[in-house]
């Protein structure tokens, strides 16, 4: 393959993976916008709603550890095939068991599934971002990762949109699911070849080998805390604006829509920042914005409290999941086993996080309740230093 081909060919990998970011967002933020809504047609309390939301997480967990070893032995496109057929089908499922059946027992079996389907559709797309980055040798994770998070602003948007003019949230959700699966499934194949992607992220090492790395390990911590960041507002920033600011049921999704915005123009412009500052510095100062940032929503008492807490979330937020996932695809040669192995320490964050918030929420209220996610973010400041670029010679199975 000549040089101007493997360009061209990356360069379409690039596309792809692209669209897989970004309808992967655009899914999970519809979902998202409709929270406030399954709560109110379900009868469910705070708790009880967390206790809904860990069936996502659940499912999500149980198929991340053995996503990097399908995906070296199949490919990311066929395993990102089948995610992404088993997530948007268990969405819209859940989408109907809610709006027509008002079921929580077939809510729950349909969250699972697009927990399952979701966990290998993110493993799958940050294998093939880690190659394509590879491929290309630039740093350019986090535009990928700038891609889920444009999905999300425009899943926000829809659904606020859909709220307020009181789309049914089947109807919302259907579509969405349908757009969604015909687009992935129509520049999936667009991946790099099976070949280029191999020598990209051949692994070398077993995901078993991945869990004894001391720095995959803290890389997976710090995602964690990152993790518990993003997941809080992803299922509490509305219902918080909602129930604390007495907000509107779609002014509560607008303000969920300035987050994952403010998440979208850090990534964009993170890349800079990381070529500039490293990944290290970068990362504290982020920590940092996001505890404040979450602190001042879950004490505010004024609008504006609100949105200025929202902005420094959302900025502070954005770029310790995908630059925890770069980090710890530095050897391509073990890229599979340690994304695997991160992403599900990362999302045990997800498995924890909403029925805890939940369960505090009943006694506290959804916006003091994110108070708990400041206290955490504060000392994950100390992990970030595992982020560190692989110099030569040193062994992440070491590190």
């Amino acid at each position: 393959m000549t040089a101007t081909t493997s360009d061209l060919t990356a360069a379409r990998s690039r596309g792809a993976v692209m669209v897989a970011f970004f309808l992967n967002g655009f899914a999970f933020a519809s979902w998202a916008s409709r929270i406030p809504d399954t709560r109110s047609a379900l009868g469910l309390g705070n708790g009880e709603l967390g206790l809904l939301l860990l069936s996502i997480a659940v499912g999500s967990v149980l198929t991340l550890p053995s996503s990097g070893a399908l995906i070296t032995r199949w490919g990311a496109a066929a395993v990102l095939r089948c995610g992404v057929t088993i997530g948007l089908v268990g969405l819209t499922t859940a989408a109907c068991a809610v709006d027509v059946l008002a079921s929580v027992p077939l809510t729950v079996v349909g969250l699972m599934a697009y927990g399952l389907g979701s966990g290998s559709w993110d493993v799958a797309m940050n294998v093939e971002a880690a190659a394509v980055e590879h491929r290309l040798a630039r740093a350019i994770m986090p535009r990928f990762h700038a891609g889920f998070s444009l999905g999300t602003v425009a899943g926000a948007g829809a659904g606020a949109a859909a709220t307020a003019l009181g789309v049914p949230v089947a109807w919302h959700l259907g579509l969405t699911a349908l757009v969604g699966l015909v687009l992935v499934l129509l520049t999936v194949d667009r991946f790099l070849p099976r070949a280029v992607e191999a020598a990209e992220t051949a692994s070398t090492a077993s995901t078993l080998a991945a869990w004894r790395e001391p720095r995959t390990l803290l890389i997976g911590l710090m995602i964690f805390a990152c993790g518990i960041s993003e997941g809080s507002a992803n299922d509490w920033l509305a219902l918080g604006l909602i129930d604390g600011y007495a907000a509107p049921h779609w002014l509560g999704v607008a303000g969920f829509g300035l987050f994952v915005a403010c998440m979208t123009v850090t990534r964009v412009l993170g890349t800079v920042l990381l070529d500039r500052f490293g990944r290290v510095a970068v990362l504290t100062c982020t920590t940092v914005l996001a505890a404040m940032g979450v602190a001042v929503v879950g004490a505010g008492s004024h609008p504006a409290a609100a949105v200025a807490g929202v902005v420094l979330w959302g900025v502070g937020a954005a770029l310790g999941f995908p630059v925890g996932l770069s980090a710890a695809a530095d050897d391509p040669a073990r890229a599979a086993a340690r994304v695997s192995v991160a992403s599900t320490i990362a999302y045990s964050a997800f498995l924890a996080g909403p029925p805890l918030l939940g369960l505090l929420a009943e006694h506290v209220g959804p916006q003091q309740a994110l108070l708990a996610v400041a206290a955490l973010l504060a000392p994950s400041t100390l992990l970030v230093g595992a982020t560190r670029p692989l110099a030569a010679g040193r062994d992440a199975r070491t590190a």
